[in-house]
């Protein structure tokens, strides 16, 4: 079995900085990469920090899948590793605080000769039916932005600019700051320059039907069902299939442009960066 791409689709939230989503597919694997926004200041070469995981985690996860040789998280975790050493011999200074170090979501698929096997951090997610027509969501997203939505309405003060208005952001920064601290210490992992981190993405596998569609997206795209409720995650996956992504990516926009200060919908930025790729499965 392989993957087929359909459609791909992404978008930068802000036009004047760089896009911190990156993504890679092939027939023997597919991935989306999702930078976590930086919160202090560049320790690797480049536009940002968040760009240079994302970039270099799907490309190098992708390289090691084309080989063809081990497994799923092993490709993963010879991408880590590789990070590990970029990340080490390239950074201006050792972070001082968690916080400084280059994170990602992601979520990534490979199909072997009956089923696909997924591995995924944060809220990334894959979108799917499997076989016998149930749908399934692997990854965290719906959970995760419900949380963050509730922290964004507590931290705004009555009477203040929305939490996704020009400047505001800055206020949330110790804040930010603090919750980024404890990433990859406990429970909450995400992809990082640290090998380790390959022992601890999330795992599912599914069989799906010769031809059946597949949606792999970042959480920005996933805000149509996940923060504006414009669609079920369902309902999105039939939507990415019959109206295509460019559309949906017109609609997301068109949405958050109409909340500009998220006031409507609470959130830490007007746009968020967009991926999502549309794949199917061949024998």
């Amino acid at each position: 079995m392989h993957l087929e791409l359909i459609d791909s689709l992404t978008l930068p939230g802000d036009a004047a900085k760089p896009n911190e989503d990156s993504f890679a597919v092939s027939g023997a694997a597919a991935c989306v990469f999702d930078g976590a926004t930086g919160l202090g200041e560049r320790l690797m070469p480049g536009p940002s920090d968040a760009r240079w995981i994302a970039q270099f985690g799907a490309r190098r996860f992708n390289a090691h899948a084309g080989e063809g040789e081990g497994s799923i998280r092993d490709w993963l975790r010879s991408a880590a590793s590789e990070a590990e050493t970029s990340f080490n011999a390239l950074r201006f200074r050792p972070p001082v605080e968690n916080y400084e170090v280059a994170y990602a979501s992601a979520i990534m698929g490979a199909p072997d000769a009956d089923a696909i096997s997924f591995l995924w951090f944060g809220d990334c997610a894959a979108l799917l039916r499997t076989v016998d027509g149930a749908f399934h969501l692997f990854g965290e997203t719906i959970n995760r932005k419900e949380s963050e939505r509730a922290r964004v309405e507590r931290l705004v003060k009555p009477g203040r600019p929305g939490p996704a208005a020009a400047g505001v952001r800055d206020e949330f920064l110790p804040v930010l700051r603090a919750s980024r601290n404890y990433v990859n210490t406990a429970e909450e992992w995400l992809f990082a320059p640290d090998e380790a981190c390959a022992d601890h993405a999330r795992e599912a596998r599914a069989v799906l039907a010769p031809g059946a569609p597949l949606l792999l997206a970042s959480d920005g795209f996933l805000a149509l069902a996940s923060d504006y409720d414009r669609y079920t995650p369902e309902e999105l996956l039939d939507a990415a299939t019959t109206r295509g992504l460019a559309v949906l990516g017109e609609e997301l926009r068109a949405i958050e442009a109409a909340d500009p200060d998220g006031n409507r919908f609470p959130r830490f930025k007007r746009s968020d960066d967009a991926t999502a790729l549309l794949l199917r499965l061949r024998a």
